[in-house]
């Protein structure tokens, strides 16, 4: 990977994001080799493949901007994870919205009960806490949102 170092850097550049530029990098080499035959030796073989990295780097940067991929965005984050449905929806947003009433801790444990769908028990254990300690947060936390977050 001779060019490597340079693709990566004008990768960089553009996209201002390591990670992506690295992605980027590889889709360009990728490109590189399943198109070679359209390099035509009118230019060193640095300048074409640095030609494809401006193309494809913009195009992802585009992209992005895209008004479809705002809504597929903000679509996919509506979507409820995993079983549950509607209900399972429903919960996590009272979730989020009572969050911001109760100390970190008692976020911590509503967020691997409700959310996460933990047990007590692997709740207690991962905050390091007994399950009383953990019911009774939950219970709190539960008061605040009704009949919705009863602890089972």
């Amino acid at each position: 990977m001779k060019h490597g170092g340079s693709v990566l850097g004008r990768c960089r550049y553009l996209l201002k994001d390591a990670t992506k530029a690295e992605d980027a990098m590889h889709d360009v080499f990728a490109r590189a080799l399943t198109h070679g035959e359209d390099f035509r030796a009118e230019a060193s073989p640095l300048t074409w493949l640095m030609k494809i990295a401006t193309h494809h780097c913009l195009n992802q940067l585009r992209g992005e901007r895209a008004g479809w991929r705002q809504w597929f965005e903000r679509d996919a984050a509506a979507r409820p994870e995993g079983h549950g449905g509607q209900e399972a929806m429903e919960t996590r947003d009272l979730v989020r919205r009572l969050l911001a009433r109760v100390d970190l801790e008692t976020q911590a444990a509503a967020v691997h009960y409700h959310v996460d769908g933990m047990t007590l028990e692997e709740v207690a254990s991962l905050l390091g806490r007994s399950v009383p300690t953990i019911r009774k947060r939950l219970e709190h936390f539960a008061a605040l949102g009704g009949e919705e977050l009863n602890v089972r």
